[in-house]
Order: C-alpha cells, then sequence, then structure tokens
C-alpha cells in the first residue's frame, strides 16, 4: 500500500468512527442501553441518562445527526466530490476534531487516560458516596472511551494532514 494510500485511511476511519459512534446514538435514542450505562457522567446525568429525560434523549438525536454529518464530511476528505467543499472549512473541520478528540482521550477535557488512572491509582479518588461507580466508569473509560476517541482524532488528524499535503503539492 502507497503512502498516499495509507494517508486517506484518515478519512475512510474517521467515517468508520463516526458511523460506529452514530449507530450506537441512533440505538439509545431509539430506547437500546447501547452502552450509555458505561457512559463517564457524574451520577446525577448518569440516572437522568438511564432515565431516558427527554433532554438526553434529544441530544441523542442531535449526536446521531452530527455523527452522519461526520461521515460525509471525513468522506469528502477522500472522496472525489469532496473537491467540491472549501478545503479550508475541511481543513478547519478535521483538525479541530481531530486535536478536541485527542485531548478527550489523554484527559486535557476532563476524562481521558490520565484521569482514569489517577482515579484508578487512588491519586484522585471520586467521592466515597461513588467509589464503586467512578472506578467502573474509569475503567471503561480506560479501555473503550478513551482508546476509541484516541483512534477516532487521530484518523481526523490524519484526514486533516493529508488535505494540507494536498494543498502544498497541487
Amino acid at each position: 500500500m502507497s503512502r498516499t494510500d495509507r494517508a486517506r485511511l484518515g478519512g475512510f476511519g474517521a467515517a468508520v468512527c463516526a458511523a460506529a459512534y452514530g449507530s450506537m446514538k441512533l440505538a439509545q435514542a431509539l430506547g437500546a442501553n447501547a452502552l450509555a450505562d458505561k457512559d463517564p457522567l457524574p451520577p446525577e446525568l448518569r440516572e437522568r441518562l438511564l432515565a431516558r429525560d427527554p433532554l438526553f434523549v434529544a441530544s441523542h438525536w442531535v449526536l446521531f445527526a452530527a455523527a452522519v454529518v461526520g461521515v460525509i464530511v471525513a468522506l469528502a476528505t477522500v472522496r472525489p466530490w469532496g473537491a467540491a467543499v472549501p478545503r479550508r472549512l475541511l481543513l478547519l473541520i478535521t483538525w479541530t476534531l481531530g486535536i478536541f478528540m485527542i485531548a478527550r482521550s489523554i484527559g486535557v477535557v476532563g476524562f481521558g487516560f490520565v484521569g482514569d488512572v489517577l482515579l484508578l491509582t487512588g491519586v484522585s479518588p471520586p467521592p466515597p458516596e461513588h467509589t464503586a461507580l467512578a472506578t467502573d466508569l474509569a475503567r471503561w473509560d480506560l479501555l473503550l472511551w478513551s482508546p476509541f476517541f484516541l483512534l477516532w482524532g487521530a484518523c481526523w488528524a490524519t484526514a486533516g494532514w493529508r488535505l494540507g499535503r494536498r494543498a502544498t503539492a497541487g
């Protein structure tokens, strides 16, 4: 596989990740659990999520729609029809999403590898009344959500890098 083909994997990978995330949010919007109980939220918000609070149901629909848009944007970085989209706009979107998702996976925005490790090692213990729940959610975040967002962010960043390289080469 050529270097160009490998760079295209970023756009396709971002599309696949967006489709997976969107599928989960659609399932949640339609009433399925679909890992909702593994979402690293504060206890009061988690209870509202699991009780299918209308605000959370609406947020699932919004996130599903955003994921559909994400699939289209990701594919626009690698498909010929994407040339109709302004390159600067695609660069802004891909790099913004890539940086945000990588920061989320590391823990800069609250969740992520750093926060999970600090909680699981006892360096930053949760409130005593939520220790078991916080520990369980930190494990899920450490093993599922943070790696997923790291992969997704790396795909967006790779797609942005490829777009930038094409802009300077063309």
